[in-house]
């Protein structure tokens, strides 16, 4: 009998309605590539746990659905969808963005053998980081008020500054953005990254 966290079952009810058939896909792919695994939630999201240790974890947004698969190598999926969103598939917002079924379940499978054979987290690093955005006047502004934001902006990696970065710019109104803003200000002044809530997928 699979194992089933009743938590999973809440955090899918309570999911986009685009979110839901997706989680519930990715969650009977989990259980048929390794039966064994056991379901938890980790840092307010499900994952998925093999011999101890982090198989898979999933993540429903407003817009889009994350999936992770930390032990799996640089090669697998689409290395360019990688940039859109946290998690090894990019942003999902429908079943179509996801690997075929097959190639999902083979991921998963290679990756409970790397568990099993006591492998290391791959590295990520790219070869050719991809260049820090312009920075905005509005976000240098909220940046400058909010007392210690700007010194810790300044120590952030150009990647984490990315993050923010294009999460502000990619807003589409302007509420939104000043709202992203006003949280990444206060965020980045307690030394916050972007992706904080989940920063140990």
């Amino acid at each position: 009998m699979p194992s089933r966290d009743t938590r999973i079952d809440a955090y899918i009810a309570k999911s986009a309605a685009f979110a839901k058939p997706i989680l519930e896909h990715l969650r009977a792919l989990v259980h048929e590539a390794c039966p064994d695994v056991e379901e938890t939630l980790k840092w307010s999201a499900p994952h998925f746990t093999h011999a101890g240790k982090i198989l898979a974890g999933m993540a429903a947004f407003k817009q889009h659905a994350g999936f992770i698969v930390p032990m799996l190598d640089a090669s697998a999926g689409d290395a360019s969808k990688r940039t859109e969103a946290m998690g090894h598939y990019g942003r999902i917002t429908v079943l179509a963005d996801l690997p075929a079924r097959r190639v999902l379940i083979a991921q998963l499978k290679q990756a409970a053998k790397a568990i099993d054979g006591g492998a290391k987290l791959p590295n990520r690093k790219r070869d050719t980081p991809k260049p820090v955005p312009t920075m905005p006047e509005d976000f240098a502004r909220a940046l400058a008020k909010t007392a210690g934001a700007k010194k810790q902006f300044a120590a952030f990696t150009p990647g984490k500054q990315r993050e923010y970065l294009e999460w502000i710019t990619e807003a589409k109104q302007e509420a939104t953005r000043a709202k992203r803003i006003a949280e990444a200000s206060a965020w980045i002044a307690e030394g916050k990254t972007r992706y904080w809530k989940y920063a140990k997928w």
